[in-house]
């Protein structure tokens, strides 16, 4: 089984499966020789070879499955053959008559893989999520009829209100084995935490005695693995089995790069991309650096797609599919192709900054070299990886004073709440909020129900010294990736220690990376390679789209607003000069509106580097304008005051007034909801404009002009006024989106 798959195509079906699922399952064999052949005879036919052999560990786990029907922990490398287990002990089982395995996966994309590696081998699987629910039923009458082997499910799946309620109580009855893969993801200490995981914790407890359960990962250090079997152990009646091998993967050649901007980042993907064997993936840290770093690359006429959580679902099957034909020379991708995605000769992957963690970097430079003797791993670090990282350390679990909040909020209603509804109650963003619920639904202190979100009324503490541990275990994590970026000695001997391997010896070197000395295909791009990314990656100008509808539950908040924004109050498409989080000027926007040492905004004249894309953005777009209307900032006023003036100075008309903030009411925060956001908005903001200007103002054009926009709704507010007092189009103009 060594750097092969466990599936090939040509494989049989898996010898006679006719007990029905559900009915009594017959003592295993208790020949361990016996069992040993009927394993191997089965891995044969999967792999379509009468030469393999299961490695030590798999046969101890599939023993502890099959005869013990225990539960195991598999902690190995991609590639170690860990979904062979699994397919393995699901055929000795189901010939002794037992239901079907349900394996609780969590990305589409390995879920496709898996049912795909299945089918190859004669395994008959299906999966329910979310793009199939109009199959759920006709799926479960095929487990129960017991003609499905295998059944996938998200951890996503096992909340929702008429899964959980309908058909997991049959599967928890009827499960011959669950398998929990990408295990890691159960613990809060692991690298891709997932609340919907924890809730694994109440599947465990509702199975029959004697259900074999198997998890399995392949990046968890020594805390994670622990953490994940003290899970695993809820309703247990004997000690978990937790096999840990040894992480090295012979075929993968490390190397870093110097740190750089986006412009040198690009220069060396289009310098070395062709130079590079095979096909591949560039990771990038955000959705805006994928796009953009993949249109640079198509625009230097290399085959690329970009691959994000934004991208749409038949894009990224389409995607997925160019890759593994080796149509395209590489994804350029986000995390969301990560865990799973199973092409086994996957050709090298490039990481366009670091990710926060070097176990989740580990993850997915996993994904190459799995059947190939080579697969080169490139890391180029970014200038303003630190900057990425520290916004999403921002989506951390809230403070007790909002979750107490919401928590009052659905106990004071006593009745169902949705999303949207409770998001106008309660000040914090939509994702925010939803993670946080999952969370306290697996505490129990909340539960999805149909049509929203209810209050158990059980007792819940806030464990603020967790959180704080799991915030300070991030931030080493960060630390020790920066380290990695700086080593100066073997770097897949540091990822081992990372995932305390437990068979990595001191002193031990790969001997295949750039810290012991290793040769690599790729070249350092000129300077005048790294100016002409510069100008490709700096075209400033994106689309400001307007807001179209407001927020529900504004009555609520004191706003008497509700449904589609008037076509007569809304503003037109503006333009941005950039995204904050995208490359080319973004990495600038973000230096500007970084805060100062003293954590308050610096203002200040628009820096002379930003004066040239704002008049390109001016004059590539060109608005029909009569005059310019400033929103009047109380942390940028200098900036913005600045910018109105020269962007009219350039349209060669005049700054006729302002939208400015009413007298006493101080700036709103920018980290709530959208309806709390634009109720202080509302309250907070009002026309500032001289009486010849308000009289003159009825059939003119204005350009809008802001600092910055992420909600949308200062901008929305400001249009709504100005067309109110006559405006014939309001065109917003804004140095940044994000």
């Amino acid at each position: 089984m060594d750097g092969r798959s466990p599936v090939s195509e040509g494989a049989g079906r898996l010898g006679p499966v006719t007990s029905p699922a559900g009915s009594p399952t017959p003592p295993a064999p208790a020949d361990d020789g016996a069992l040993h052949a009927r394993a191997q005879a089965v891995l044969a036919a999967l792999v379509g070879s009468p030469d393999a052999r299961l490695r030590e560990d798999q046969w101890t786990a599939i023993r502890a499955l099959v005869a013990d029907r225990a539960r195991a922990l598999v902690v190995q490398r991609t590639g170690w053959g860990k979904s062979a287990v699994y397919f393995v002990a699901t055929a000795l089982l189901r010939e002794t008559g037992a239901g079907p395995t349900v394996i609780v996966s969590p990305l589409l994309s390995l879920m496709r893989n898996q049912v795909d590696a299945a089918r190859r081998a004669g395994i008959v699987a299906e999966t329910i999520n979310s793009a199939n629910t109009t199959e759920w039923d006709e799926i479960h009458a095929r487990v129960s009829a017991g003609e499905v082997d295998v059944l996938l499910v998200s951890p996503e799946r096992l909340n929702n209100p008429d899964f959980r309620d309908r058909v997991l109580p049959h599967l928890a009855a009827d499960a011959g084995l669950l398998v929990v893969d990408e295990a890691h993801c159960v613990s809060d200490w692991g690298h891709d935490f997932r609340p919907d995981y924890r809730r694994i914790r109440h599947l465990l407890a509702d199975l029959p005695t004697g259900t074999p359960v198997l998890a399995t990962t392949a990046t968890a250090n020594a805390r994670v693995t622990a953490d994940v079997a003290e899970q695993l152990e809820h309703g247990a009646s004997r000690d978990v089995v937790v096999l840990r091998g040894a992480l090295d993967r012979e075929s993968l050649h490390l190397a870093v790069r110097p740190k750089t901007d986006h412009a040198g980042q690009v220069a060396w993907l289009t310098e070395n991309l062709p130079r590079l064997t095979g096909s591949g993936i560039v990771y990038c840290l955000t959705v805006a650096q994928a796009e953009q770093v993949a249109a640079a690359l198509r625009k230097a006429g290399l085959e690329v797609r970009a691959y994000t959580g934004q991208t749409d679902p038949a894009e990224r099957l389409e995607g997925e599919a160019d890759l593994l034909a080796n149509r395209v020379k590489a994804l350029v991708a986000t995390s969301a192709l990560g865990m799973g995605f199973d092409k086994p000769d996957l050709g090298f992957v490039v990481h366009v900054g670091a990710p926060p963690s070097p176990i989740a970097y580990y993850q997915q430079v996993g994904r190459a070299g799995r059947a190939t003797a080579r697969a080169d791993v490139f890391l180029l670090p970014g200038t303003d990886d630190g900057a990425v990282w520290s916004w999403f350390a921002d989506q951390a679990f809230p403070d007790e004073a909002a979750v107490r909040a919401t928590l009052d909020v659905l106990g004071e209603d006593g009745g169902v709440l949705s999303t949207p509804a409770l998001e106008s109650r309660v000040d914090l963003r939509r994702s925010r909020l939803e993670a946080m619920l999952k969370v306290l639904d697996v505490d129990g202190a909340v539960r999805r129900v149909r049509g929203g979100w209810a209050s158990t009324g059980e007792p819940w503490s806030y464990d603020g010294e967790r959180y704080a541990r799991v915030a300070a275990t991030r931030e080493a994590e960060q630390r020790a990736m920066l380290a990695y970026a700086a080593h100066d000695g073997c770097r897949m001997a540091f990822l081992r220690a990372q995932l305390d391997d437990p068979e990595l010896d001191d002193g031990w070197t790969c001997g295949r990376c750039d810290g012991c000395g290793a040769a690599f295909p790729d070249v350092a791009p000129a300077g005048s390679a790294v100016e002409a990314a510069r100008a490709a990656t700096r075209v400033p100008g994106v689309e400001v789209v307007p807001r179209r509808q407001w927020p529900t539950g504004m009555a609520t908040l004191g706003v008497d607003v509700s449904g589609r924004i008037p076509p007569e109050l809304q503003a037109e498409a503006g333009r941005a000069v950039a995204r904050l989080d995208g490359i080319g000027w973004g990495q600038s926007l973000r230096a500007l509106f970084a805060p100062g040492p003293d954590g308050e905004a610096a203002d200040g004249e628009l820096p002379a580097d930003l004066r040239g894309p704002v008049l390109a953005v001016l004059e590539a777009w060109r608005p029909s304008v009569d005059g310019v209307v400033a929103v009047a900032s109380a942390t940028r006023p200098r900036l913005v005051e600045h910018l109105a003036a020269g962007a009219a100075r350039h349209l060669g008309v005049p700054v006729v007034g302002r939208v400015a903030p009413r007298v006493g009411m101080p700036p709103g925060r920018h980290d709530v909801n959208s309806a709390t956001r634009l109720a202080g908005v509302w309250r907070r903001l009002g026309l500032d404009l001289p009486p010849a200007t308000a009289a003159g103002l009825p059939g003119r054009s204005v350009l809008l002009v802001d600092d910055r926009t992420d909600s949308g709704w200062t901008l929305t507010v400001a249009a709504r006024l100005l067309r109110e007092a006559g405006a014939a189009a309001v065109h917003p103009l804004v140095l940044a989106v994000g």
